[in-house]
């Protein structure tokens, strides 16, 4: 869930010109490093071992030296099924509250595993059939028929036969009738081209990430066929303060140097304040456990608070003295917690006063929070 850039050129074009480079782009050195380093078995079409592919999830250093920066702070564990359930016939489902950095894993395993990350399907309401099994340029169609000059292959269509991994995005998203396109591809390996009398056979590393969101539930469930064909993996959100303070500081350098914003350890203790904030209205209760909070209505993920504390280093670096301060990121809190107007206003005032107005060194937090709040 975190790092740090290292982009590559493209003829001027490439990834050091795109305000967020793919995974394989931004990282590109320390996968040539892993792939020269890793003497262990690799899965068909796998650019590197599964060993490898954890070490560039959760980082570590080489015997080169080369420092692999951590991608996802997290239990080791959840990373070494998620990679190896990849290694397998089955498909991998990565499930849990927003902000816990599903894209992030989903799009760093494709990049290890495959070298490409781009081979994505976006889940949503109108999401159709052909988006992840194939569709037609209708000008040829009507041309010259169905033919396979004709077709347009979808994302999942091509991983399929270049023996790669596909992603998609937002599964329950994704109305009922159109995931069950799924069931065949993932059991039968295999996708039907009727209009040709024809099919594509997925050829050896194969595979497909897909994440869903925990509160999604009830949107558009899983069928239980479909769900066989899946293993899921829970991401949880960050176990300790010291772990989410650390994945937020990361992530903020990293977007911090690609938007020359400055750097974030210039405000720690703004960052540990926005995650101390979020960590105890999310969990009802203040961090020394003797009082017991409302939640407000919104999730105050990892995410969010990335955002907020990101958001704060632009006032600061364009309205302030380029240090991360108190009322950079009042604004960015106030609007994540208030989602409600009546409701959530409300248990952010009770915060306010009962927490934070009482805590030690939070005078100056109080009184931009209330300016804000006003």
């Amino acid at each position: 869930m975190t790092g740090t850039t290292g982009a590559e050129t493209d003829s001027g074009t490439g990834a050091e010109q795109a305000l967020r480079p793919h995974a394989e782009d931004a990282f590109a050195d320390e996968l040539k490093a892993l792939a020269a380093a890793d003497d262990r078995p690799r899965p068909a079409r796998w650019n590197l071992s599964p060993w490898a592919v954890a070490t560039y999830l959760l980082g570590g250093t080489l015997p080169d030296g080369t420092v692999v920066t951590p991608k996802y702070v997290g239990p080791r564990r959840i990373v070494e099924v998620a990679v190896t359930t990849l290694a397998t016939d089955r498909a991998l489902l990565l499930l849990g509250v927003p902000g816990t950095a599903k894209t992030w894993v989903s799009e760093h395993l494709a990049a290890a595993i495959s070298g490409d990350s781009t081979l994505l399907v976006q889940g949503t309401a109108g999401t159709p059939e052909e988006a992840i099994r194939y569709g037609w340029n209708y000008a040829q169609l009507l041309t010259n028929g169905p033919s396979r000059d004709a077709l347009v292959p979808s994302p999942v269509m091509r991983a399929m036969a270049e023996g790669r991994l596909a992603r998609i995005e937002e599964l329950t998203r994704i109305p009922a009738d159109v995931q069950d396109s799924l069931i065949t591809i993932l059991s039968e390996k295999t996708l039907p081209i009727p209009e040709l009398g024809a099919e594509t056979q997925a050829v050896r590393g194969f595979n497909l990430i897909a994440t869903a969101n925990d509160r999604d539930r009830g949107v558009n469930d899983l069928s239980s066929a479909l769900r066989r064909r899946f293993n899921t993996v829970v991401l949880p959100l960050p176990a300790s303060a010291e772990d989410e303070i650390d994945i937020v500081s990361r992530r903020v350098d990293q977007l911090g140097r690609g938007l020359d914003l400055p750097a974030a350890p210039e405000g720690a203790t703004e960052i540990r304040r926005v995650v101390t904030v979020f960590r105890e209205l999310r969990g009802g209760v203040t961090e020394d456990g003797r009082t017991k909070l409302k939640s407000p209505s919104g999730t105050l993920s990892t995410a969010e608070a990335i955002s907020v504390v990101t958001n704060g280093l632009a006032l600061a670096a364009h309205f302030g003295d380029g240090v991360l301060r108190a009322g950079d990121v009042a604004a960015g809190i106030l609007g994540a917690v208030v989602r409600d107007p009546a409701a959530d206003r409300l248990i952010w005032h009770e915060y306010l006063e009962t927490v934070v107005r009482e805590r030690d060194g939070w005078k100056d937090f109080y009184r931009a929070c209330r300016e804000v709040s006003a």
